[in-house]
């Protein structure tokens, strides 16, 4: 099953992890990622602490665990390429709605979307990527060992 198709039918939690440029980690929940036509994902963000991260630092993995027993689900591991403040846009494709008691709904918006570089099972699993991984260390380094 594609990604589109599993976002659209699979129920579960989602959470973005971002960091800053100093490398201090935040996670925050997130609803199931927007897939676009051309490969990319996006997300509806408020101005808080992930949307201020990937100003500093474009990656970010995001994790979705499904509803019931177990441990299925999906990792992406995903970098920025932009963002729109358009509201217009973000209404398009909001899945809910935010009514006027939500906290939220007087929050600036944003549609941030990104490139995924690698998609993993929420455990284990072999990897999908189309980032380059780096090569293989197979000369012993200063203490020894070989270092991958």
């Amino acid at each position: 099953m594609d990604l589109k198709s599993y976002f659209a039918t699979t129920k579960g939690t989602g959470v973005l992890s971002t960091a800053d440029k100093l490398g201090y980690v935040d996670a925050a929940i997130y609803g199931r990622p927007h897939l676009l036509d051309d490969g990319r994902v996006a997300f509806i963000m408020a101005d808080r602490l992930s949307h201020k991260n990937l100003q500093d630092n474009p990656r970010a993995c995001y994790l979705f665990k499904e509803e019931g027993e177990g441990y299925q689900g999906k990792r992406l591991y995903v970098k920025k390429s932009s963002e729109t403040d358009d509201q217009d846009k973000i209404a398009q494709l909001r899945r809910g709605h935010h009514g006027p008691c939500c906290k939220e709904a007087s929050e600036k918006k944003y549609l941030v979307y990104f490139d995924i570089e690698k998609e993993l099972p929420l455990v284990g699993g072999a990897e999908k990527s189309s980032v380059t991984s780096q090569p293989e260390t197979t000369e012993p380094d200063d203490c020894g060992w070989i270092c991958a």
